[in-house]
């Protein structure tokens, strides 16, 4: 029986990936911004009332952290109102949502991986807007929804830290100029490749858990998915220089050089240890995070097949 899924935020790095590995079981109407303006709240409703889905994913977000501390309304109606909306929407017309939030929920203080069900502590407007945005949902729809968190997002497409360093390592190894990276924010990467299945995973097992009455089976709630393993952004950048150099992107990697988040401020403060526990969510999926370098690898040969640039 195929499934109706309404896809926010399409154009996004997410939203592309989703729309690529979309299960052939699946029947996805996918909306980008210009279809479906998550500041609109009527529209929002009207969507789900014109599509009646089984599930909404809500892939569509603002994701400026440091603009955020300048647009806090916008950022809270984008990443709060809008997803209470379509969950009213589904709570009037029947269906399911998976919302897609963020490490940065989290202040980062506690230098051990977060648990789903850790209380939340954002340091910033984009963190309390995504907070904000889960506690609708879930207190709209309750189990009806799911949340899922994940961490330093990147893929072969759209604006990401993997595209960046391509193209720095690119101008700064052929200028001989080092390539400064912070050193002292610990997470872990996580490519749209893996989010993107475990996205279609959990509908899938919640889909059959709801048909079969399977209660001892219930998903939780809160899910965490990153890749597996941890890094700094450095890290990730040197390895974005070797393993880019190894594939022939790169000629040669820039030099990079470690510094401080003191040494690079921001006009929004980031969690200095975001590591998510997605040991749960992974056994109740029936799905084993890849390392997170391995995912790197798989990305870089997206990119190596794509005709696209770095910038």
């Amino acid at each position: 029986m195929s499934v109706r899924v309404l896809l926010t935020g399409s154009k996004g790095q997410l939203g592309q990936e989703l729309i690529r590995s979309c299960p052939s079981d699946v029947a996805l109407v996918a909306c980008d911004r210009s279809q479906l303006n998550l500041e609109h709240a009527d529209a929002c409703q009207a969507i789900v009332e014109t599509h009646r889905p089984d599930w909404v994913i809500n892939a569509g977000a603002y994701t400026a952290v440091d603009r955020a501390e300048q647009e806090p309304r916008i950022a809270q109606v984008v990443n709060a109102d809008g997803p209470k909306a379509l969950a009213v929407g589904l709570a009037r017309h029947g269906g399911r949502m998976l919302q897609l939030s963020t490490d940065f929920v989290f202040d980062g203080q506690q230098g051990t991986p977060y648990h789903p069900q850790q209380c939340v502590s954002p340091l910033g407007v984009y963190g309390a807007s995504k907070a904000a945005g889960e506690e609708h949902v879930l207190n709209v729809l309750g189990d009806r929804a799911h949340v899922l968190r994940t961490s330093w997002l990147y893929g072969p497409v759209g604006s990401n830290f993997l595209r960046t360093m391509l193209r720095l390592h690119q101008s700064k190894a052929a200028a001989g100029e080092p390539l400064a990276v912070v050193s002292d924010q610990v997470g872990c990467p996580t490519s749209t490749l893996g989010l993107a299945a475990a996205c279609w995973r959990l509908i899938q097992t919640a889909s059959q858990v709801q048909d079969e009455w399977i209660q001892e089976q219930q998903l939780p709630s809160i899910l965490h998915w990153s890749d597996a393993g941890a890094a700094s952004w450095y890290d990730f950048a040197v390895a974005i220089g070797e393993l880019g150099v190894a594939a022939g992107m790169l000629q040669h990697a820039a030099d990079v050089k470690p510094i401080t988040t003191a040494d690079y401020p921001t006009p929004a403060r980031r969690p200095s240890y975001s590591l998510l526990d997605c040991s749960g969510s992974s056994a109740a999926l029936g799905l084993e995070p890849m390392y997170w370098r391995n995912e790197l690898e798989g990305v870089l040969g997206e990119l190596i097949s794509a005709p696209c640039t770095f910038s």
